[in-house]
């Protein structure tokens, strides 16, 4: 196929390397900003604002030197995407059960084999763990390496106007949705299989959670001459195909009744890809559903989240839960559904008190109490309190960024989405 010819770079390297930190600067003091320019239209970004990334490209392209660290850092990480890919379902050599290899499959990670069996079936439970069959051939890091490149391809494109980003993430989108040869089916049928057990189960559904990111990406890449009008209306119709199945599915149907964050990250799913399909009813009725079903029902009025404490990694499935609430929050700005202000009634949970019972652990002084057999990641808070920052304007959530290294503040991300100047 024409769009596959470039270089392959294995799933995990590739994911690996977007992340890394240790390249040189000299290639990027060549690629300067690019020059703010008047909105022709509004970005079709939901989980973003389009407010704040326009105030941040605007301050790069004035000479701003707080976002230069981020800047950069994203500009290095874009060019190690254009080497990423291309990734497709059908390059695993198993066969789904279907026999279709455009069919996704996926291993629950923490299954492990029973020892006590000749055949290690039924596989068994050991929470936290990962079990590294999960990388053999399986199709959840080409999953995670291919929408982790797109989101890096697209928001290095509106802050460099690099043609060549948006190219390649173009490249990359047909290849794993829309090219005949290569493209995904739009179900999650065989997802988290555990063998012994079951060919795939409604946990999978998770794994497609970088579907709320994805559509941002694609929405930064609205504006380039390779992103085709046939392409966004192709993504459109896939979107749309795995929403309906995420909606009507018996698995879709389990996800949705999950308590916990895979309850959280199936709405932020099904709002995120109802705006980007243009049902904006829909957005709003799981938005507003979400109060009473997810912040209400999983935060206690002290902020714990109870279905994650009691995990054998609490502290990030905590956090990981908490970004889930903050997305459906951000997501409700779209449709005027307030999720940052809500509380549950009689002085229950919300989102803030959630945060403020989390945040403090970004300083590694504190000691976490509960469970957390594997080490965090040195910037796991610094998303969830830039966000922070913005939806409860307070100096305490300044005075916790400044708790963690320095480095790892001003070179991230975040910093670009939610630039220090936004309140």
């Amino acid at each position: 196929m024409p769009s596959r010819g470039f270089t392959r770079v294995s799933p995990c390297i590739a994911t690996l390397a977007l992340w890394c930190l240790g390249f040189q600067l000299g290639a990027v003091a060549a690629q300067s900003p690019v020059a703010a320019t008047p909105t022709v239209a509004r970005l079709r970004v939901y989980s973003l604002r389009a407010e704040a990334l326009e105030q941040a490209r605007q301050l790069l392209a004035t000479g701003d030197t707080a976002l230069r660290p981020a800047y950069e850092r994203l500009v290095r990480e874009a060019d190690v995407a254009l080497k990423a890919g291309p990734f497709s379902v059908t390059d695993k050599r198993r066969t789904p059960p279907s026999g279709d290899k455009h069919d996704y499959v996926s291993m629950a990670p923490y299954w492990w084999p029973d020892s006590t069996k000749p055949n290690g079936l039924p596989y068994l439970r050991r929470d936290g763990e990962r079990n590294p069959e999960i990388r053999n051939d399986y199709d959840a890091p080409r999953l995670a390496a291919l929408t982790g490149a797109v989101s890096t391809l697209a928001l290095g494109y509106y802050f460099t106007a690099d043609e060549r980003y948006a190219d390649h993430a173009a490249r990359l989108l047909r290849v794993w949705f829309l090219d005949p040869a290569t493209h995904m089916n739009p179900h999650l049928r065989y997802g988290q299989a555990i063998p012994g057990m079951t060919q795939g189960r409604a946990a999978g559904v998770i794994e497609t959670r970088s579907f709320v990111a994805l559509v941002d990406a694609i929405g930064l890449l609205d504006r380039s001459p390779s992103w085709r009008d046939a392409d966004a209306q192709a993504m459109r119709t896939w979107m749309s195909a795995y929403l309906q199945w995420l909606q009507t599915s018996d698995i879709g149907k389990a996800e949705q009744g999950a308590r916990n964050n895979h309850g959280t990250w199936y709405d932020a799913q099904v709002a995120a890809l109802a705006l980007f399909t243009g049902d904006t009813g829909l957005a709003r009725a799981t938005l507003e559903a979400s109060k009473a079903r997810r912040i209400g029902a999983q935060v206690t009025r002290d902020g714990r989240q109870p279905y994650e404490l009691v995990r054998t990694r609490s502290l990030s499935y905590s956090a990981m839960n908490l970004e889930g609430l903050c997305r459906l929050a951000e997501l409700g700005r779209a449709v005027g559904v307030n999720l940052w202000s809500y509380e549950a009634p009689g002085g229950g949970g919300s989102i803030r008190k959630a945060l403020d019972y989390l945040a403090p652990y970004a300083d590694t002084a504190l000691e976490w109490h509960g469970q957390q057999i594997t080490p965090t990641e040195p910037d796991w808070a610094v998303l969830l309190l830039e966000r922070a920052r913005v939806a409860y304007p307070s100096a305490r959530y300044d005075e916790l960024l400044r708790k963690i290294s320095g480095d790892v503040v001003l070179s991230h991300r975040a910093r670009l989405l939610y630039p220090p100047s936004l309140r």
